[in-house]
Parts: structure tokens; C-alpha cells; sequence
């Protein structure tokens, strides 16, 4: 008997204590009610991935949050950049207040990307899958919380929009923008690949510098990139059938259009610049001048010159531009022969065979990238299913990883949405590596 009043005293004393409930004590809690601050001053990028935060949580609670400038309630902060390693961000808690903070302005946004993902639930391909968080009334965030994002182990990680027909088909751009792929649209293409965190973007196929959606890479926050086929972002798909295309024979033409491109650029853009040399509509260049078919060391030597004069150009107006190779299908071959020379400032990337699989053959270097395909339009393959299996992406990226060749890495997605299984797979390995 005795027992049982002791027992039932302790239980009262439990029940009425005030460290009790244990959420109380050991958790905060966010809800509709709880409202997003954001620096007045906050960079527009950071804004564009705030309101993507905001309307996460409509979606998870109900209620859009109000952005506001200060509050002394709940609230998820976030703060100014913190300065540290490129791109690392943090995920702490203060009193009643969430914060996400990063070291710059990359690693702020990843820290708001974060934050949806991993405790409001939001899948970063939720655009693309059609999956859509759970509703709920609140979410408990510990206390003490206090997580650290180290820097990511590839420098440059995004998508190149390719063999876009199902983009531009879907949602196609307005007349008054001349974009192809709707602003709209193109604009969640650049959040999804933030919420994966990539800091680049290759925004189509056959664009042109001064095409709309230059300036919207800029807006989002992203380095503009371009592929193996436009260097220097020059579009040869849309070159004059009346203009010799001939770098043996007229240089002159060619160094005046990369000029051209060059300068319709808005200044303040941020670009990493592909340097290089292929014929028109993504051929090699031995298609186009006689002198060259037949001798790769010759087709090496003229190559290896159009991407000093380009650099030459571009640092004409930038001097303190970073550059990229790729070496798709023909420069493998020529540089494994030794036939091009690339200087050592402009980044050697390896490009795949479409497959997956990487065409180093072994030669791959320390500080060296990857063109990667999930997706891919040739005569065998339509670009509208997975393709790649996670294995194989595994293995090529572990290579690369321990040869420490993770400069680069950019993946051709095509339409997004037939691969949005491999390619979160394949930003996430970007980000973090191979899993163990």
C-alpha cells in the first residue's frame, strides 16, 4: 500500500513539474504563425529563395508567413553572410528564433533550401515528381540546435538544359520575352537546382548572350556557364550561311564574333567561361575546314589557339575570369594523344559518352572536372526515361573524388523531369560525395 502512494505522489509530482512537457523545455516550435525576418538589405537572390521559403511553409501549414524586418516572436532569421568557407552554411537555434546563416551569399540560400527540405519536408524536386509535403500544425525544432554545412567537394555543380523540346513545348516562353522556355519556368529550373545546391546553370542549347534568361541566371544568383558546343556562349547553330566558318582561313571572323558575344554580356554578370573549338550545330570542327580532316595534330593545334585568343578576348574586358574545357568526343582523343594544349588556368573537363561513363580512360587529374549525362537525345536514345543506373554514377564520381578532380561538374538534365530521380542522385554526390 504504501508503494502505491509513493508511486502515485511521484507521478503527481512528474505531471505537475515545470520542466514538463519535455517540448516545452527541450524544443521550440514553428507554425503559421511564425514569420520569416529578412534583412531589408538582403541580396535579391536571397529574397527570391526567402519567398520560395515562405510559400513552403503555406504549403506544410496553411498559412502563408509574413517577411518581416525584426520580430522579438517565433520566427526563422535569416542572417547576414558570416564570411568562411566557400559556400558552407549553418542551421542553429537562438532563444524562439530558427537561424539559417552562411558564409556567403551562395551558402545563405543553401541554408534556406536546407532548412525546407529537412524539417518542413520539401522535396527539392517537387516540380518535377509532383511530390508534395505533408500538412501539418507545427514541427518541433531542438532547442539546442546547431548543425554545420562544410564547403561542397565539387567547386562548380548545375544543370545544362539540353534537347529542351519538352520545356519548350510544355510552357512555352512569350512572345514579348523571346526566352523559348517561359520565364516561369526557367526560373524553377533555376530553384531547383539551388535547392540541390548548384551554383551554375548551361540555360539551353542554342542561346545567345543577349537572349533574357542571361540576366535571369543573375537574378537567382547563379553562375552563368556555357557548353562545349557555344564557347564563349556564341551561337554557331544560328551562324550566317553566307559567312565563312574557317579558323585556318579567317580567323578574323571568328575572333570578331567571339568579341561580339563577349560584350553583349551585362558587365556585372558572374560567368564561367567554356573555352574551345567545334564546327557548327555541335560537329566537330574537322567537319568544316578541309585542312584539318585526317590530322588530329593539326585539328589539336587550332584548337589549343582558339582557346588562347578566346581567353585573350574575354580577359580584354575581364581580367580576372576563370575559364573550363570540355572535351567532348574528339578532345579526348586529342589531348590523351597529346596533340592540344590547355593552360593550366583553364580547368580540363572530361566528358562522358552519354552513358555515364567517363572517357579519361584513367588520365583523369587533381583539380580536373566532369560533363555528366543523365539524359541524352542521339540514335539510340529518346532522353525521356532514367538511363543511368545509380551504381554506375556512384563509381565514375568515387573515381573522380579520389583523384581529387572535383573542379567541375555539369549535368546534362535535358528536360529535368524524365530524370529527376538521377539527377538529385547526382547533385547530392556533387555536394557531399558517394555515400557510404
Amino acid at each position: 500500500m504504501r508503494r502505491r502512494i509513493l508511486l502515485a505522489a511521484l507521478l503527481l509530482a512528474i505531471a505537475s513539474s515545470p520542466i514538463t512537457p519535455a517540448a516545452a523545455q527541450n524544443s521550440l516550435s514553428i507554425d503559421a504563425h511564425t514569420v520569416i525576418v529578412e534583412r531589408p538589405d538582403a541580396p535579391g537572390p536571397v529574397k527570391k529563395a526567402a519567398d520560395d521559403l515562405a510559400g513552403d511553409m503555406a504549403k506544410v501549414f496553411g498559412t502563408r508567413p509574413q517577411i518581416v524586418a525584426k520580430s522579438d516572436g517565433a520566427a526563422i532569421e535569416i542572417a547576414a553572410p558570416a564570411g568562411g568557407s566557400t559556400e558552407s552554411f549553418a542551421i542553429t537555434a537562438h532563444g524562439d528564433h530558427v537561424v539559417l546563416s552562411g558564409a556567403d551569399m551562395r551558402g545563405t540560400i543553401f541554408a534556406i533550401y536546407t532548412f525546407s527540405q529537412d524539417y518542413l519536408g520539401v522535396d527539392p524536386m517537387y516540380y518535377w515528381n509532383d511530390n508534395q509535403p505533408a500538412k501539418k500544425v507545427s514541427i518541433a525544432i531542438p532547442a539546442g540546435l546547431s548543425k554545420n554545412y562544410a564547403s561542397p567537394l565539387f567547386h562548380y555543380r548545375g544543370f545544362f538544359i539540353n534537347d529542351e523540346d519538352l520545356l519548350t513545348g510544355w510552357a512555352p516562353g512569350e512572345k514579348s520575352d523571346h526566352s523559348g522556355i517561359a520565364r516561369p519556368v526557367m526560373d524553377k529550373i533555376f530553384e531547383t537546382i539551388l535547392r540541390l545546391k548548384g551554383n551554375m546553370v548551361v540555360p539551353g542549347t542554342w542561346t545567345f548572350s543577349s537572349d533574357p534568361q542571361m540576366k535571369w541566371v543573375g537574378e537567382r544568383g547563379l553562375i552563368l556557364n556555357h557548353h562545349h558546343a557555344i564557347p564563349l556562349g556564341m551561337n554557331v547553330a544560328r551562324w550566317p550561311a553566307d559567312v565563312p566558318y574557317n579558323y585556318s582561313q579567317h580567323p578574323e571572323i571568328l575572333e570578331r564574333a567571339w568579341t561580339n558575344s563577349v560584350k553583349a554580356y551585362d558587365p556585372r554578370q558572374e560567368i564561367l567561361w567554356s573555352v574551345g573549338l567545334r564546327g557548327l550545330s555541335d560537329t566537330s570542327y574537322s567537319t568544316m575546314d578541309p585542312s584539318v580532316v585526317g590530322n588530329d595534330k593539326r585539328l589539336g593545334e587550332l584548337i589549343s589557339k582558339a582557346i588562347a585568343d578566346q581567353m585573350r578576348i574575354v580577359r580584354a574586358v575581364r581580367p580576372d575570369a576563370k575559364f573550363v574545357t570540355d572535351l567532348w568526343q574528339e578532345g579526348a582523343r586529342l589531348v590523351q594523344k597529346g596533340y592540344m594544349t590547355i593552360p593550366p588556368e583553364v580547368t580540363t573537363v572530361w566528358a562522358d559518352t552519354g552513358y555515364g561513363l567517363i572517357q579519361d580512360k584513367g588520365a583523369v587529374a587533381r583539380g580536373q572536372g566532369m560533363y555528366y549525362h543523365d539524359a541524352m537525345l542521339n540514335g539510340r536514345a529518346n532522353q525521356l526515361s532514367e538511363m543511368v543506373p545509380v551504381d554506375r554514377i556512384y563509381s565514375e564520381f568515387g573515381r573522380y573524388i579520389k583523384a581529387g578532380a572535383t573542379g567541375y561538374m555539369l549535368l546534362n538534365t535535358s528536360d529535368v523531369r524524365p530524370v529527376s530521380m538521377t539527377a538529385k542522385v547526382i547533385m547530392d554526390t556533387a555536394w557531399g560525395g558517394v555515400p557510404k
